[in-house]
């Protein structure tokens, strides 16, 4: 199995769907999963998402497109770190 790596896409408009965003990834390999972040109480996109790729395709993407423009807006794409374990909140 080939390996993965999960980027972190910033400044992304907020007409961005996970399709756009596939279709713009698709052209570096085959994009595994795209989530987009929406906030919990509102449900509007909060301008950032996840796009999981097979590793060299993405390490090619994130060259590419880093600092591209996307709807208007200059993305920000790296590779994202682990998510860090908070503390519950009660």
């Amino acid at each position: 199995m080939a390996l993965k790596k999960n980027l972190y896409v910033g400044n992304l408009p907020w007409s961005a769907t996970e399709d756009t965003v596939r279709e713009t990834f698709a052209r570096f390999g085959e994009v595994i999963s795209v989530k987009l972040i929406q906030d919990r109480e509102t449900q509007r996109p909060r301008g950032f998402g996840f796009v999981e790729m097979e590793a060299q395709a993405a390490d090619q993407a994130c060259s590419a497109l880093n600092g591209t423009d996307f709807g208007g807006r200059t993305l920000k794409v790296n590779e994202a770190n682990p998510r860090e374990e908070r503390q519950p909140r009660w």
